[in-house]
C-alpha cells in the first residue's frame, strides 16, 4: 500500500522511551503533531482485521467446548480397560496439558510476531490449531493400536496448546494496533465475543449429538464428528485470516528499522535478544498483566469449564442438563460483550475493570446461593450472576493489556504474560475449586475463591495506567477520518489524551511518512 494512503502512517515504535538513543532524549517544547503524523484508519482493512482475528479465537474455544464436553465419552475410546475414574482423570490431564504447553507457544510465537510480523504468525498459529483439532477426529481407537492411541491424543493436544499460545496474544495485539484510539475497546471486545460463541457452538453440537444419537453411538463414532468439523471451519477461518495485511503500527516499525542505518529505536534491541530481553525490560508490565489475566480468567474458566461439572457433581444435575443450562448464559453474555467494549471507550478501561472486580466480590456468594436452591430458574439466575462480572472483566483486558507494552515488544510481552497466567490460574481453576470443595466439604468454596482472585485483581487495577482514547505506547495517534485528524492537530494543546512527549517523533518522520494535507 503506498505510503500516502490512509492507514499506513503510524510512526515506528520506540519502546518505553519513545526516542532513539542520542536523538531527542529529553522532552522538547517544540514537538508538535501535524496532519502527517496522524494515522487515518483504513476502515475496510480494519473490518478484515477484526473478522480475521475473531475466527481464530472462535476456533480455539470451539475446541475447548468440544473436548471439555466429550471427556466422559472419549474415556472408553482411548482407555477402555481402565476404571471410569482413571479415564476421566486421563482426559482432564490431557485437557490441562494444552494449557501447560501454551506458555512455550506464547514465548516462541510472541518473539516471532515482534520480529517478522503479526499477520504471518497468526496465520501459522491458526493453521496448526485447526489441523491438530481435525486430526484428533481421525485418531485410531485403543482397540486398533493400544496405548499409542492415548499417546497420540496427548501429543496432538500439546501441539494444539503450543499453537494456541500465540493466538490470543497475537489477536489482541493485532486488533489493538489496527483500531482507532477512541474505539479500540469496542473492536478488541469482539475477540472475546467470538471466544464464547465458539465455546457455545462446540458445547451445543456435542449436546445435540448426545440427544439425537445417544451415548453408545457417541462412543462408537459420534465423538469424531465435532473434531472433524474443525477441518472445513478451519479452512474458512484461514481464508479470512489470509485476507488481512500487517498491522499499520508494526509495519511502520519494520519500515523505519529498514530505513535507519542504526537498525533500531531505543529498547528495540530487546526483541533481538529474544524473550529474555523482553522479560528483563518489561517485567513490571508482565507481572501486572499476569495478575489481571489471572483474576479475569479464573472467572471465565469457572463459568465455561467448571460450572457444568459443579452442577452435575455438587447439585445433582445430569451431565447433559448441566451443559445445556450454561449455553444460553454464554450466548447472552457474548451478545453483551461489544457493549462493554463501547463502555470502556467512553468511561475508561479502569472503571470497567473495577466494575468487574467489585461485582465479583458482591455477587459471588448470592450467585452460588441461588444455584444451591436447585431449581432451573434459580440456577440460571445464579449463572447469570457469575457471568455479569465476566462480561466486564474479560473483554476489557483485550484492549487494556496490549496498551501496557510498546509496539516493538507488544506481541512478545502479551504472549509471555497472558499464557503463563492462563496456564497457572485459568486452566487450573476447575481443579483448584474442586479440590477446595473436597478438602472443606463446603459447596460455597467456588464463591470464596472467585472473591479472593478478584480482590487481588482489584489491587492490580489500581496500578494500571488508563489507556482509553490514547495512542498505544510507541505509536502515533490513530483516528477514523480526515476531519478527526485535523481536529486532533488543532486541539492538541487542550486534549488530555495527547502527550507529545510520549510519542515516537523522529527527524525523518514527516518527510518520509507524511501524507498530503486533506
Amino acid at each position: 500500500m503506498p505510503k500516502d494512503q490512509p492507514g499506513t502512517r503510524p510512526n515506528a515504535d520506540a519502546g518505553a522511551n519513545p526516542v532513539r538513543p542520542g536523538r531527542l532524549k529529553a522532552p522538547l517544547k517544540n514537538r508538535r503533531l501535524t496532519f502527517g503524523h496522524i494515522n487515518i484508519v483504513d476502515q475496510a482493512m480494519l473490518r478484515k482485521a477484526v473478522r480475521g482475528t475473531i475466527v481464530g479465537n472462535t476456533m480455539e474455544w470451539y475446541d475447548i467446548g468440544v473436548f471439555g464436553y466429550l471427556i466422559t465419552t472419549m474415556g472408553p475410546v482411548f482407555l477402555p480397560e481402565a476404571d471410569p475414574a482413571v479415564q476421566t482423570l486421563f482426559l482432564l490431564g490431557t485437557f490441562a496439558a494444552t494449557f501447560f504447553a501454551r506458555p512455550l507457544g506464547g514465548v516462541v510465537f510472541g518473539w516471532l510476531g515482534d520480529k517478522i510480523g503479526r499477520q504471518k504468525v497468526l496465520a501459522t498459529t491458526l493453521l496448526i490449531m485447526a489441523s491438530s483439532t481435525f486430526v484428533v477426529g481421525l485418531l485410531p481407537a485403543y482397540s486398533l493400536i493400544g496405548i499409542w492411541a492415548a499417546v497420540l491424543l496427548v501429543t496432538l493436544k500439546l501441539i494444539q496448546g503450543f499453537s494456541t499460545g500465540g493466538e490470543y496474544a497475537g489477536a489482541t495485539t493485532f486488533v489493538s494496533e489496527y483500531a482507532p484510539d477512541k474505539r479500540r475497546g469496542f473492536f478488541a471486545s469482539f475477540l472475546d465475543m467470538g471466544s464464547y460463541i465458539g465455546f457455545a457452538v462446540g458445547a451445543s453440537l456435542v449436546s445435540a449429538m448426545q440427544i439425537i444419537f445417544g451415548q453408545p453411538a457417541m462412543e462408537q463414532w459420534g465423538w469424531r464428528v465435532p473434531f472433524l468439523a474443525a477441518g472445513p471451519l478451519g479452512l474458512i477461518a484461514i481464508y479470512f485470516r489470509n485476507k488481512i495485511e500487517e498491522s499499520p503500527q508494526f509495519q511502520a516499525t519494520l519500515d523505519e528499522q529498514a530505513a535507519v542505518a542504526s537498525g533500531a529505536a531505543a529498547r528495540d534491541e530487546n526483541v533481538s535478544k529474544g524473550p529474555g530481553g523482553v522479560i528483563k525490560a518489561y517485567w513490571r508490565q508482565i507481572l501486572l498483566a499476569i495478575i489481571l489475566t489471572a483474576a479475569a480468567n479464573t472467572l471465565g474458566y469457572t463459568l465455561t469449564s467448571y460450572m457444568p461439572t459443579y452442577l452435575s457433581e455438587a447439585k445433582g444435575y445430569d451431565p447433559l442438563h448441566g451443559t445445556l443450562l450454561t449455553i444460553p448464559v454464554l450466548v447472552a453474555m457474548a451478545a453483551c460483550i461489544p457493549l462493554t467494549g463501547k463502555l470502556s471507550d467512553r468511561i475508561g478501561r479502569r472503571p470497567v475493570l473495577w466494575i468487574g472486580a467489585v461485582s465479583t466480590v458482591v455477587l459471588a456468594i448470592p450467585a452460588f446461593l441461588m444455584i444451591a436452591i436447585g431449581d432451573v430458574w434459580s440456577t440460571l439466575v445464579g449463572l447469570a450472576l457469575v457471568a455479569f462480572p465476566v462480561t466486564f472483566f474479560v473483554p476489557t483486558l483485550a484492549s487494556a493489556l496490549p496498551a501496557i507494552f510498546p509496539t516493538a515488544s507488544r506481541y512478545g510481552g502479551m504472549g509471555i504474560s497472558y499464557n503463563i497466567s492462563v496456564a497457572i490460574f485459568g486452566g487450573t481453576a476447575p481443579f483448584i475449586i474442586q479440590g477446595l470443595i473436597g478438602l472443606s466439604g463446603n459447596d460455597m468454596m467456588p464463591a470464596y475463591y472467585l472473591m479472593l482472585t478478584s480482590i487481588v485483581g482489584a489491587i492490580a487495577i489500581f496500578f494500571l495506567h488508563e489507556s482509553a482514547r490514547r495512542p498505544l505506547p510507541g505509536s502515533m495517534p490513530s483516528v477514523d477520518t480526515t476531519a478527526e485528524a485535523h481536529t486532533l492537530v488543532a486541539g492538541q494543546d487542550e486534549n488530555p489524551h495527547v502527550d507529545v512527549n510520549k510519542m515516537p517523533f523522529d527527524d525523518s518522520y514527516k518527510s518520509a511518512n507524511s501524507h498530503p494535507e486533506a
